[in-house]
């Protein structure tokens, strides 16, 4: 009788900790966990952040509330500060640009490397396979919780001068670039004069004629009407596409109980899924909806044949050569390799 009563209490006392442990631990959260977004919605983007948020709030039934800081403004603005801010604690999850993040994980730049991934199945070859997955564990390494992909679209470029359609259209043109130091190697190369800045600074910049074009998804040319800043030729040319990616902070991940970071994981990779899908709408379709809307804002859109395309490919041969060896050759190897194999 003594060890059937011990027992049960035993077992009632195990049942009352599991039932109370996690209670206790939620009791420990933050009221509110800072999100840091560069564009809030109604940019894909900002959606990322948006849908996350939500599902997060949703599934955990309020235990985790993310509130959203677009515009980097939890770091006055400067998105090239963004990683640091998130190791150090000062942000505590982000969906992040593989562009920004890349001076302080050097792998990213896989993604900058010019024309490597020519169409979205090339993306997905390398963001849903093994190329994705060691990215994901140099992030770990780097000081954060990679959980999920999303997309910020392939950039394309735009100016106030002229038409693009040869590397020799880009001689002397002054383009906005992100500060990121293989853009400044390959709007070079290209006869350019690249000038970083970061986004809040660039608009008035284009405004004011300081700076004649930019390199950015098609959906900042419709959201930002930049028309209307003076950007009157568009070429599309796909030199580089520019995945983002959904982190939590190391230290915040490890406060939230095991229940709490599964729903946290599945609730960006559904996310992600939701915002790729946003992210390619208008552009996939064959009559590409998004080009007719910027032609009918009054705006040149120039798309270049497979032959036009190539010769850029040409051109920026030694920058994708330089910086192959700064990523890793072999993961580079193992990314050209993924794309050459992919499913179309």
């Amino acid at each position: 009788m003594k060890l059937r009563s011990f027992l049960t209490t035993a077992v009632a006392a195990a049942a009352a900790l599991a039932f109370t442990a996690p209670a206790a631990l939620a009791q420990n959260y933050k009221s509110e966990y800072r999100m840091s977004l560069v564009l809030g919605p109604p940019s894909p983007w900002g959606q990322a952040g948006e849908i996350w948020a939500k599902l997060v709030k949703e599934r955990t039934q309020g235990r985790i509330n993310v509130k959203l800081y677009p515009g980097v403004s939890l770091i006055q603005g400067d998105q090239t500060r963004e990683f640091s801010a998130l190791r150090q604690g000062v942000i505590d999850m982000a969906v992040g640009s593989t562009i920004n993040w890349s001076p302080q994980v050097k792998s990213l730049n896989l993604f900058s490397l010019p024309f490597l991934t020519p169409d979205y199945a090339a993306v997905d070859a390398l963001t849903q396979g093994e190329v994705g997955k060691d990215i994901f564990k140099n992030l770990e390494k780097a000081g954060v919780v990679p959980l999920a992909w999303g997309e910020n679209g392939y950039r394309e470029i735009s100016n106030s001068k002229r038409a693009i359609r040869k590397p020799d259209d880009l001689k002397g043109l002054k383009i906005r670039v992100v500060g990121s130091p293989i853009f400044s190697d390959m709007f070079s190369t290209l006869g350019a004069n690249p000038t970083q800045m970061s986004w809040a600074d660039a608009q008035p910049a284009l405004a004011s004629g300081a700076v004649d074009g930019q390199e950015n998804p098609l959906f900042m040319f419709t959201v930002l009407k930049m028309h209307t800043v003076g950007q009157k030729y568009v070429t599309t040319w796909g030199y580089m596409a520019d995945p983002l990616v959904f982190v939590v902070n190391k230290e915040i991940w490890a406060s939230w109980t095991p229940a709490d970071q599964a729903i946290v994981r599945q609730a960006a990779l559904d996310a992600g899924k939701q915002e790729i899908a946003i992210a390619r709408k208008g552009l996939i379709e064959a009559d590409k909806p998004v080009l007719k809307e910027i032609a009918g804002m009054g705006v040149t859109v120039t798309q270049l044949s497979p032959a036009e395309r190539e010769a850029f490919v040409k051109t920026t041969r030694p920058v994708y050569d330089k910086w192959k060896g700064q990523i890793g050759t072999d993961l580079v190897a193992k990314a050209e390799k993924a794309i050459a194999e992919r499913k179309q």
